[in-house]
C-alpha cells in the first residue's frame, strides 16, 4: 500500500458541462476521491463538444429525447441524480473558462458540481454571464473577479490548451479518464472511456496501486 505523502497515481479527466454522461460520472469520481484521498492527484480538463461556429442541438430534437429516455434517465436513477432535459443547449466555452477560474481560486470542486447541477437539474443557461456569476457567488467566489476574467478572456488559453492536449492524445469524446502512475508520462496512461461504474474504476486503480 502506498504510504508516501506524494500521490501514487494521477487521473486526468476531460469533460464538458453540456454532456449528461459527464455529470453522470461525477458521483463516482467523488466517491473515488473520498476513498483514495491524497493517494491520487485529480486533474480536470476542458473539452468543448460543440465549439463555435458549430451549432448546438435542438433541445426538442427526437434523437436527444430518445437518448435521455433510453440511457440518461435510467442511469441517473441508478446513480441517484436528479436530471431533466435542459430547455436550452448553449455553447459551453464560458462555463469551461469559469471553471478554470474557480480552479485558480481553489474552489473548483464546488463550482464544478454547481455548474452541472445548474444545467441538468435546473435548466439554467450556463452560457450566460449572469448565471455563471450567480454560481460563483453561491460557491464562495467573487463574482466581480469572475466577470473580469471572462471579459478579459483570462482563461481562454488554458481551455484551448486542454483541448489541444486532448487532440494530441487522440481523445474524441467525453467523459474520458486517463489513469497512470504518478511517475509515468501522460502518453502511457490507461484510457478509460465513457460513464463507468465505481467497481470498474476501483478495480483499475487498485491494480495500479498493488
Amino acid at each position: 500500500m502506498h504510504t508516501d505523502t506524494q500521490p501514487a497515481l494521477r487521473v486526468d479527466i476531460w469533460s464538458d458541462y453540456v454532456c449528461p454522461f459527464c455529470y453522470l460520472q461525477l458521483p463516482v469520481l467523488e466517491q473515488l476521491q473520498a476513498r483514495y484521498g491524497a493517494m491520487i492527484e485529480w486533474c480536470w480538463h476542458a473539452f468543448e463538444l460543440r465549439p463555435e461556429p458549430l451549432t448546438t442541438p435542438d433541445p426538442q430534437a427526437d434523437y436527444l429525447r430518445m437518448t435521455w429516455l433510453q440511457a440518461v434517465l435510467p442511469m441517473a436513477d441508478r446513480r441517484q441524480l436528479t436530471m431533466k432535459i435542459p430547455p436550452v443547449q448553449p455553447h459551453s466555452r464560458k462555463a469551461l473558462e469559469a471553471a478554470n477560474f474557480a480552479r485558480s481560486q481553489g474552489r473548483f470542486g464546488d463550482f464544478n458540481r454547481a455548474l452541472f447541477r445548474a444545467f441538468f437539474e435546473y435548466g439554467q443557461n450556463i452560457g450566460e454571464d449572469q448565471v455563471l456569476l450567480q454560481l460563483a457567488s453561491a460557491t464562495g467566489l467573487k463574482p466581480e473577479a469572475l466577470h473580469l476574467a471572462l471579459q478579459e478572456q483570462q482563461h481562454r488559453v488554458a481551455v484551448s490548451d486542454d483541448e489541444a492536449l486532448a487532440d494530441t492524445l487522440g481523445l474524441r469524446a467525453v467523459p474520458v479518464l486517463l489513469l497512470r502512475k504518478a511517475s509515468q508520462p501522460l502518453s502511457e496512461a490507461q484510457v478509460l472511456n465513457g460513464t463507468l461504474p465505481l467497481q470498474r474504476l476501483t478495480r483499475e486503480i487498485d491494480a495500479l496501486l498493488a
